[in-house]
């Protein structure tokens, strides 16, 4: 079997194939930055139900709420994925809205998260974005459960020894300037 690159190699397994955190110990510290996304389909109805409420459903503001779910996944990410490096995030900022279209019935989540530290935040933009999404299903499921999740992934990591993605910063308004809503979270979290 021909030997794989370095740059192709598993980073969270060792010599001998097992599992292992990896050792960030000799890198630099730099800004690292990470966007994510998920989308959720819902069926026109319940769309057309949230658009009426002004995102709100007996369970309480469904957007606002999918705010605080996906700030405070983004922030326990270590504890939800083994290898994930406990990280004191500078920055996660979660925006909400409908995509862009008239009777669009697609509900765009975007995460964006930074620190400067010696590893990534990609996996906790991806983990802010995912919760998010489920906290939507979960507070609209009472109206459908034909609610689809999809569509999660990475829009951008930079700050590291690669970059993916747009170089360029994405708006305060990123997904939500069509609808005209949105819901942010920009807190500065303490490490």
């Amino acid at each position: 079997m021909p030997r794989r690159a370095h740059s192709e190699r598993l980073t969270h397994l060792d010599a001998r194939s097992r599992p292992t955190m990896v050792d960030v110990g000799a890198k630099a510290v730099t800004h690292r930055i990470a966007e994510a996304e998920a989308r959720i389909r819902l069926p026109p109805a319940v769309a057309r139900a949230l658009r009426r409420s002004g995102h709100r459903t007996k369970k309480g503001p469904v957007f606002d709420t999918a705010i605080v779910a996906g700030v405070m996944a983004a922030k326990r990410t270590s504890e939800l994925i083994p290898f994930c490096h406990p990280l004191a995030l500078e920055q996660c900022r979660i925006d909400i809205g409908f995509a862009p279209g008239a009777g669009a019935a697609v509900v765009v989540v975007r995460c964006r998260v930074e620190v400067r530290h010696k590893t990534g935040v990609e996996m906790e933009a991806l983990t802010g974005a995912t919760v998010a999404a489920l906290t939507i299903y979960d507070m609209c499921k009472a109206l459908s459960h034909d609610i689809r999740i999809a569509g999660v992934r990475l829009l951008s990591k930079s700050g590291g020894k690669r970059t993916v993605g747009a170089r360029t910063r994405v708006t305060r308004t990123g997904a939500t300037r069509a609808e005209g809503v949105r819901a942010r979270a920009g807190a500065r979290m303490a490490a």
